[in-house]
């Protein structure tokens, strides 16, 4: 009989997917970030904002943030499930990686919309 931890795995096809398209996404975003750069870069804190006005822009930002976190989180638990035994810790470890993200995911959109 297989005994299923409460903070049980996800291993599989899903979860490698995830990994590989939230990269993807990444790569994406930042080969058009460098190419924004390159073309023109902002000298000043005007031109920051200049280049962060556009919605376009917001939007493809939060997309990488969103990618960033998601792509942390199941690197996270993975990680937390190969080295961290005891099942209490472990569901405190993951609960306490969430709440981060989840606070650092609120945060970028505060940033970015404010």
């Amino acid at each position: 009989m297989v005994k299923l931890a409460v903070t049980g795995a996800h291993y599989g096809l899903r979860d490698w997917l995830v990994q590989r398209i939230t990269a993807a996404l990444m790569a994406v975003y930042l080969v058009l970030l460098a190419t924004i750069l390159i073309a023109s870069p902002p000298h000043d804190y005007a031109a920051w904002r200049m280049l962060f006005s556009g919605q376009w822009f917001r939007i493809a930002s939060f997309l990488f943030f969103v990618s960033l976190f998601w792509h942390a989180w199941i690197g996270m638990r993975n990680i937390l499930m190969d080295y961290i035994h005891s099942t209490g810790t472990r569901l405190l470890m993951q609960i306490l990686v969430i709440l981060a993200l989840l606070f650092y995911a609120v945060w970028s959109v505060d940033i970015l919309w404010r």
